[in-house]
């Protein structure tokens, strides 16, 4: 059997997991890794698509006999971007992960399998993107276990629908007026690097960083 993960960003956080993932598959056929879907065979059986960051067009997916997308919301709720972090940012520590068939209509196929991930509410982005990244390999390897009897499960998406927009710089913006304990969950969920933490005061841009301190007494 042909499967594939794919991706599109190697700067992604999923590129170590995605690896992994490749490695796991390999024991249900042959298994790579792309980097973008133009690249997926024709005849390729099952394509994971996953942290790609725009459409697959219809005739890519026609490619593949299944496309599988591994999204952290409940869908139809939380379609769209950054799902895991905005639900951070609304206060919420259970995380629902949505395994699903890519259709041309965005994040609108079948339900094959519904998991969560559970947080404690202090881990930084990339502990919580590390839980995130595992659920994503099980969920994933899951399916490919009890395939193709589990495409016969699938159940189509119900409920109300919502979606989330792409996260920007701004949105990292602190208030300086207000608690850091009233902050805490965006500080949690920016990236130091890419899209840190800032605030203004002053008429002066600052930037802050936030990464875990050592416990001594573990």
């Amino acid at each position: 059997m042909n499967t594939c993960v794919v991706i599109d960003n190697p700067r992604s956080w999923f590129v170590p997991f995605a690896k992994h993932l490749v490695e796991h598959l390999a024991g249900f056929g042959n298994a790579c890794l792309l980097r973008a879907a133009e690249e997926i065979p024709v005849g390729n059986e099952v394509g994971f698509v996953l942290s790609y960051e725009k459409k697959v067009p219809a005739a890519i997916l026609a490619r593949s006999r299944h496309n599988i997308v591994v999204h952290a919301s409940a869908l139809p709720y939380g379609k769209g971007m950054s799902p895991m972090t905005w639900q951070i940012l609304e206060g919420r520590d259970v995380i629902p992960v949505t395994l699903f068939e890519a259709v041309p209509a965005f994040d609108a196929g079948p339900i094959y399998l519904r998991d969560s991930i559970c947080f404690r509410g202090h881990e930084l982005l990339d502990e919580m993107q590390a839980v995130l990244g595992a659920k994503i390999i099980e969920m994933c390897t899951r399916f490919m276990s009890e395939y193709p009897d589990i495409v016969l499960r699938g159940r189509a998406q119900t409920g109300p629908e919502s979606h989330y927009r792409w996260r920007k710089p701004e949105d990292s913006r602190l208030d300086p007026n207000k608690t850091i304990a009233e902050q805490f969950n965006l500080l949690r969920v920016v990236d130091n690097e890419r899209y840190p933490a800032f605030f203004e005061w002053k008429g002066r841009k600052f930037k802050i960083k936030i990464s875990p301190a050592e416990d001594r007494n573990t």
